[in-house]
């Protein structure tokens, strides 16, 4: 399984100097990629572009968007970008995508939140046609594309548009289930081959109190559920060598670890731990 770390593109006081040392730093480290999270109405920057900034201070690490929200985008300039991004940075980019459950997001963008998961299909199917249908470029080869979500369309969306699946965290067990829906879905439909797997946990070494007060902050809008989420927040090694193990075990192919201060004592830490 390869691990990757979470760019602290949603954190509090994170400085752009910080995103793109933190993205230089992680590229001589044992990483494998680079996450971003996808907030509208947030205080954080945007996820495809601070993907395009750290491509150009990195030439290894994958760059992944864990996710983004795929129906407040344009079909077209969703396309159009992640194409670009993909190009430039030599074929790393791997798009993450998902309906997304933040009304309030919708809001501000002035879309309909009614109708996402239709819309979400068919953005999906042009996403895996438009090079060969429009005008629109650069074509080759594009991104790697995952879905997210835990519901039967979203394993289905994987099955029918996507490359893979990527998980919204939790215990391994959460993942395991996840993942064993996603292959039954993917195996209903006659893919062949295995869907890449992907999966993702926060962390803070040694500053709980900080970490946790974000992620409550951050899933305030899922009420009491906030409080499971920042309970789940990885604050030791061992913590973390256990969550990795267990992710291991299930199938997990990539497993990207997102940080939940903005401190880049945390990258060295969390390498650290991981050997």
């Amino acid at each position: 399984m390869r691990l990757g770390i979470g760019l602290p593109t949603t954190t509090p006081a994170a400085s752009g100097e910080l995103v793109l040392e933190w993205a230089r730093r992680a590229e001589t480290r044992p990483f494998s990629s680079l996450g971003v999270l996808d907030r509208l109405v947030y205080d954080s920057y945007d996820p495809l572009v601070a993907l395009a900034a750290a491509a150009g201070v990195t030439s290894r690490v994958r760059l992944a968007t864990m996710v983004v929200v795929g129906p407040l985008r344009n079909h077209a300039v969703l396309a159009k970008q992640a194409a670009s991004l993909d190009a430039l940075s030599g074929s790393r980019l791997t798009l993450g995508l998902a309906v997304g459950a933040r009304v309030e997001d919708y809001v501000a963008a002035g879309i309909e939140s009614r109708g996402r998961g239709r819309r979400f299909d068919e953005q999906l199917a042009y996403l895996r046609t438009y090079r060969d249908t429009t005008a629109i470029g650069p074509h080759a080869p594009g991104p790697e594309l995952l879905v997210g979500g835990l519901s039967d369309e979203a394993f289905t969306r994987v099955a029918r548009y996507a490359d893979g699946y990527v998980h919204g965290g939790g215990p391994p067990r959460a993942f395991a289930r996840a993942a064993a829906s996603v292959r039954a879905a993917w195996s209903d439909l006659g893919r062949r081959g295995e869907p890449a797997l992907w999966g993702q946990a926060y962390f803070a070494l040694g500053r709980s109190d900080a970490g946790a007060a974000y992620l409550r902050d951050y899933y305030a809008f899922t009420g009491p559920f906030a409080e499971k989420v920042a309970a789940a927040n990885l604050t030791s090694p061992a913590a973390i060598r256990d969550l990795v193990r267990g992710y291991e075990e299930e199938g997990c192919d990539e497993l990207v670890l997102l940080p939940t201060v903005s401190d880049l004592e945390q990258l060295d830490r969390l390498a650290d731990a991981i050997g």
